[in-house]
């Protein structure tokens, strides 16, 4: 494996800054880059791009959403050397009815992953579903602090995945051989109703954790009155509606393909959240 660093998109977030930390275990040079982190990147700005992409071996890329950014950074990288090339993409982007109303979203994380299939690079595509911590460190945490999950999902349920195995399968990827030209379906072990997941919540925080469902004009009413401006609430409400359509709900086996095991549970991810419990 070659000394030269890895390049760590969207080092902050819920799986960058894993990646960074297992990496960084495993005592291999890491730049970590993001607009608040130890190195300033922007995709919005390309002013950026040359220093984080200077000498660099591997690039994991977090995009932006919405963006066409990965083409040209690409174009980029290629000129600086960059060999290896990981995409950090989604569940369902291929699938118009996935969540709905996200049609340049979509499209434009379709042509991203197209910029890595086209690059000349040693690529790989990871598509992640919904991430477990969501309701831990993402949208639903404060609901979850709370004590009630109020979301317009029904009786719908998703394959809850653990940002744990999202890293690990990153880092597997930068780091080892086996894994070029590949798209990595990534999913937890097993659907789970927002019942049983806040049953799991609620065994894991030592107190009650409720699912109240909510119809979409009661949960967007309730997100408004909290101050939230209208087309962000009803985001919200077509993500939830997505999970009552249950289009995240089939188990994918990119954990196992690409780790040699199976992936975490939703409850050995959510108790890491509450460490004083046993």
């Amino acid at each position: 494996m070659t000394s030269r660093p890895i390049l760590v998109t969207g080092a902050t977030g819920k799986s960058g800054r894993r990646v960074v930390a297992m990496l960084r275990a495993r005592g291999l040079p890491v730049r970590a880059a993001s607009r608040t982190g130890e190195h300033p990147f922007d995709w919005n700005d390309p002013g950026t791009w040359d220093a984080a992409l200077d000498g660099v071996h591997a690039v994991h890329i977090v995009q932006l959403g919405g963006s066409r950014l990965v083409r040209p950074f690409l174009d980029r990288a290629v000129r600086h050397g960059v060999r290896r090339v990981v995409l950090a993409s989604g569940r369902g982007i291929d699938d118009p009815d996935y969540i709905r109303g996200a049609d340049e979203v979509r499209a434009a994380a379709l042509d991203s992953e197209a910029a890595v299939r086209d690059s000349g690079l040693e690529w790989t595509i990871t598509r992640p579903g919904w991430f477990a911590q969501t309701f831990t460190e993402g949208i639903y945490a404060d609901a979850v602090r709370a004590g009630e999950l109020r979301l317009p999902a029904g009786d719908g349920a998703a394959c809850f995945l653990d940002a744990e195995d999202v890293a690990a399968v990153v880092v597997a990827v930068l780091t080892g051989g086996g894994h070029a030209r590949r798209t990595y379906e990534l999913s937890g072990p097993e659907p789970l109703t927002l019942a049983e997941a806040a049953a799991i919540l609620s065994d894991a925080a030592g107190r009650t954790i409720r699912y109240v469902p909510l119809s979409r004009g009661q949960y967007v009413a309730d997100l408004v009155r909290q101050g939230m401006p209208a087309p962000q609430a009803e985001a919200l409400a077509e993500a939830a509606d997505a999970l009552r359509r249950r289009t995240d709900a089939h188990v994918a086996g990119g954990v196992q393909r690409a780790l040699g095991r199976p992936p975490r549970t939703f409850a050995q991810a959510v108790r890491e959240a509450f460490p004083s419990r046993p």
